[in-house]
């Protein structure tokens, strides 16, 4: 059975065409040994396929395109809600199949790899050097030097800099950037047609990921969110959301960064991260959680002067 049921038009239908069909989900996976991959989201639309993120890892590109090949339709746009590698590393995959596709980012990537990806690329070179890295780990170092390197999948040609409704691939969509949030600027959307939202690291089941974070522009961004119409959101990764989940979601987030804000030890920060957001990690995901609930408040938030420049928008 194909993945998207197309609606057969009747004899009454109108000429604009079948309702578009309702999105696919492909589920990251959370292993933190070998990086995450973010989740990714598909939906059909006139001209072809809409994929929101591409993950990390070549097997779920590979998905991504398994599914193009199964449907026979073409990938007419990548959107990515922001330039962290387990979102944005399998363009290439994707675009060197299908290079017709238009890609839709901001344009913090270009930022990035003036900054953050340029010292991870040293980082990676480096490692490379040490000939005890075991061969799937240097695979995966050479994967992500390859997917930096490839400036034309990662920076758009014309970066999104502000809200605004957009047709892609023929299908309407809500723009939303959130400006000094999870990254310096992150792309998210609602597709009106299913009242679904898809905010990328907005909102992230697990813990928050807060390497390039900033916690006042992210906590704006959420009040975003909560203010649009949708009835189900699709974190970056983790389970999708009803409004009430992530009303308590949003929550959680306030209460840990509250706490990171006090001087209660970041031990107890993380307790109070795993008590209110008990539900949206896994129980094989819970040491991960906590470890990060904590490290980000000692590490990150609690050091500004180790901040990224753009927190001080």
């Amino acid at each position: 059975m194909p993945v998207f049921a197309y609606v057969v038009l009747s004899a009454c239908a109108t000429p604009q065409g079948p309702e578009p069909a309702p999105h696919v989900l492909l589920p990251g996976q959370a292993d933190m040994t070998i990086g995450p991959d973010g989740n990714s989201v598909i939906l059909d639309a006139p001209d072809g396929l809409v994929v929101i993120d591409s993950g990390r890892h070549e097997s779920h590109a590979q998905r991504i395109l398994a599914l193009a090949d199964e449907v026979g339709r073409p990938v007419a746009v990548l959107v990515n809600t922001h330039w962290h590698m387990d979102h944005t590393t399998g363009n290439g995959d994707i675009l060197a199949r299908h290079p017709q596709a238009q890609l839709v980012a901001t344009g913090a990537i270009s930022g990035a790899l003036g900054g953050f990806l340029a010292q991870s690329r040293q980082a990676a070179e480096q490692r490379l050097t040490d000939p005890a890295v075991p061969a799937d780990a240097r695979a995966r170092t050479l994967r992500f030097l390859a997917a930096i390197g490839d400036r034309a999948a990662m920076v758009p040609a014309q970066p999104v800099e502000e809200d605004r409704e957009v047709l892609f691939g023929g299908r309407s969509f809500r723009l939303h950037v959130a400006h000094a949030a999870a990254t310096e600027a992150d792309l998210w959307l609602v597709d009106p047609a299913e009242d679904l939202a898809v905010v990328g690291d907005l909102v992230v089941g697990q813990v928050p990921f807060f390497d390039t974070a900033c916690e006042e522009g992210w906590r704006r961004a959420l009040g975003a969110i909560a203010a649009e119409r949708w009835t189900l959101l699709i974190p970056g990764h983790g389970a999708p959301m009803d409004r009430a989940q992530f009303g308590r979601w949003r929550a959680a987030f306030d209460a840990w960064l509250d706490c990171a804000a006090s001087d209660a030890a970041p031990a107890r920060c993380a307790e109070g991260w795993m008590r209110d957001a008990a539900g949206f990690y896994t129980e094989g995901e819970r040491e991960d959680a906590r470890f990060l609930a904590e490290a980000y408040v000692a590490e990150v938030i609690r050091k500004p002067e180790e901040r990224m420049a753009y927190c001080a928008r």
